[in-house]
């Protein structure tokens, strides 16, 4: 196999296919800390140009940012390399198979793997590959090959319809990448209110409602929506409109989302709810700063 792209992503899935018996033939990477991966994670594997990658591989896996993909394999469709036969993995969330079309119509046999696990380029990378779910695409025949990599990695392969890989892409951007920012922007808020160490203080709330989200869904809601305190919501969202408005725009665009679940899982009365999302349009549709 090779690796097109040695970054935080390819380095250790590289490494974990490695592990799982494959040989790492060769593997691309532009900046020092990819070659430095590669020197880590793949000892001995030399580091060549992608065209290059591709001719020693049987199986070439494309570890490149999203924006880059496809005019990667539209560019290398365009040389002398030839593709027929191989197997081409992506790890791209956002695509499906389609993304590798070029490839596919000149033989190419094409694999999207998606690992649902964020990276950070540290040594337990690998590790946390271990039960972690795989978003699948692949055409029907390939099916049990691209199953059975992700098995190889430790993972547990969930298929993914070609046409729905955009809305499980924002679904897990949502859940993860928006976390964090609500995390730290409660931080900084924290501080504000004079608290010293705001990450002890969230740590114990947010494990307890990301465990009762997990488990319980929307019956794990807590708090003054699904209380119907409107009183106290609408004071939240002043005090954070004389804060920082952005903080104010965020929290009255959950707080409608989280009073319409409540209300359709009967956690909210139908006059509670009202109340909730009249001080919410009040306040929220004010277009001046305080």
């Amino acid at each position: 196999m090779g690796v097109v792209g040695a970054g935080r992503v390819g380095s250790a899935l590289g490494r974990a296919l490695d592990l799982a018996g494959h040989t790492v033939v060769a593997a691309s990477g532009v900046s020092d800390a990819s070659r430095e991966r590669v020197r880590e994670r793949l000892p001995g594997v030399p580091v060549l140009p992608v065209p290059e990658v591709v001719a020693a591989a049987d199986l070439v896996l494309f570890t490149v940012p999203d924006d880059a993909l496809p005019a990667l394999v539209e560019g290398l469709v365009g040389t002398d390399v030839t593709v027929r036969g191989k197997l081409l993995v992506h790890t791209s969330g956002r695509y499906g198979t389609g993304v590798l079309e070029a490839a596919t119509r000149v033989g190419g046999l094409p694999l999207a793997l998606h690992p649902v696990m964020t990276f950070t380029g540290r040594p337990d990378d690998v590790d946390r590959l271990a039960g972690i779910s795989f978003g699948v695409t692949a055409p029907e025949p390939l099916r049990p090959v691209a199953e059975a990599l992700v098995v190889e990695m430790g993972g547990e392969p969930v298929w993914i319809p070609e046409d729905r890989r955009t809305l499980y892409h924002a679904a897990l951007a949502g859940g993860a990448n928006h976390l964090v920012t609500l995390v730290v922007e409660s931080m900084d808020l924290l501080g504000r209110a004079g608290v010293e160490n705001p990450s002890r203080m969230l740590g114990p709330l947010l494990g307890a409602a990301l465990d009762n989200a997990l488990r319980l869904g929307v019956r794990g809601l807590t708090g003054p929506v699904a209380r119907g305190d409107a009183g106290t919501v609408a004071g939240h969202v002043e005090e954070l409109g004389r804060v920082s408005p952005e903080a104010r725009g965020a929290y009255v665009a959950l707080a409608r989302l989280t009073a319409d679940r409540a209300l359709a899982a009967g956690l909210l009365k139908p006059d509670d709810a009202s109340r909730l999302l009249d001080a919410l349009a009040e306040r929220g549709s004010e277009g001046k700063q305080p």
